[in-house]
């Protein structure tokens, strides 16, 4: 892991400070940032989320989509998570906590909108830090690039409808076109740019081309995502100083997801008697999040002064720590789940056979 992502969550904080003193230093300034927007689209933010996912999209190769069937038990699982519980069981969990037992210690007018975050946050699989992740499990590194990309092309065409959904059973507004837009904006045009631009960097100049524009492009990603919280709590300032315990809060369904449907992805592969190598990237697919889209998102569908663009940045100040301890369980129990997976396998390899 490179300094900045190792310490994103120490990053996170200090732009947590950083944003709350400037909104209170240069409010003229995050207002004119605030209204520079087209159809409900703020220009600065948009031009930052595609400095931050851009980078992270020249990464997936499309064509590892051919090789989904070399693990499919793996693949299953994963999308199976990650399509059919992950999104679900953060609204399940929205609903409990924030919805209902932490209920009177959050601003009433913002409820929803900490839900609506959530939901946006769960429905967006983790792109780029998932490599990094893989790697410290080490991971199967055929599985976890097949698997992202199958991911990122189903991500296309399933985003919109599940948070809308999901939205829709949590009785929230679903602002459809902004919805949409936001798709488009921030996944499909990117995917196509990142997507043309590795094809003629890989035909002009090879692996060393495209290795070289992610080694630039990498700091200007991560620079790009703190100046967005920064710009962000700017406008949250208010708030999180009359409410501190709120970030505190909100995290507490986002921890409990992610060590939930890892944990279940894990089980699950040892069941399907899967190898290590697969199962531990597998879970922590499972798990975390593509926050540069759902920070997006939940600022185009609600604002920089919504509940939902805090509760997406929550998951950003959370990432880094608690995926890091997943790493550390899956390698610290890979004897227990290779005992188990290959006492499974045999069994099915016995029945089969009889």
């Amino acid at each position: 892991m490179s300094l900045f992502e190792r310490y994103l969550t120490v990053w996170v904080g200090l732009c947590i400070v950083a944003g709350v003193a400037l909104g209170h230093v240069m409010p003229g300034f995050f207002q004119a940032v605030g209204s520079a927007e087209i159809a409900k689209v703020n220009l600065p933010v948009a031009l930052l989320i595609w400095l931050m996912v851009i980078p992270m999209l020249l990464k997936i190769d499309f064509a590892a989509l051919g090789q989904v069937g070399r693990h499919w038990r793996g693949i299953g699982v994963t999308l199976f998570i990650n399509w059919a519980v992950k999104p679900f069981s953060m609204a399940l969990l929205g609903w409990l906590f924030i919805g209902w037992l932490f209920r009177p210690y959050l601003p009433a007018d913002q409820i929803d909108s900490y839900i609506a975050g959530l939901i946006i946050l769960a429905a967006a699989p983790c792109t780029a830090m998932v490599f990094v992740w893989s790697n410290l499990s080490k991971g199967e590194p055929h599985f976890t690039l097949s698997q992202v990309a199958l991911n990122d092309a189903i991500m296309v065409v399933a985003f919109a409808p599940i948070v809308g959904l999901l939205l829709g059973l949590s009785a929230i507004t679903v602002p459809w076109s902004t919805l949409v837009l936001s798709v488009v904006l921030y996944i499909v045009i990117p995917v196509i740019i990142a997507q043309l631009a590795r094809r003629g960097l890989l035909a002009a100049g090879g692996q060393a081309a495209l290795d070289r524009l992610l080694g630039t492009l990498g700091p200007v990603s991560l620079v790009a995502l703190l100046t967005t919280l920064v710009l962000l709590f700017g406008f949250q300032g208010e708030q999180i100083l009359a409410q501190p315990a709120v970030i505190g809060l909100l995290a507490v369904p986002i921890l409990i997801q992610v060590y939930l449907n890892s944990g279940l992805a894990y089980l699950l592969n040892r069941i399907a008697g899967e190898e290590h190598c697969v199962a531990g990237p597998s879970a922590l697919i499972g798990a975390s999040n593509f926050f540069e889209l759902a920070v997006a998102a939940a600022i185009s569908l609600f604002g920089f002064h919504s509940g939902a663009a805090l509760a997406t940045v929550v998951g950003v100040l959370v990432e880094v720590p608690v995926m890091l301890s997943v790493v550390w369980i899956v390698n610290r129990s890979k004897g227990w789940y290779e005992r188990g997976a290959t006492r499974n396998a045999a069994l099915k390899t016995v029945a089969r056979d009889a």
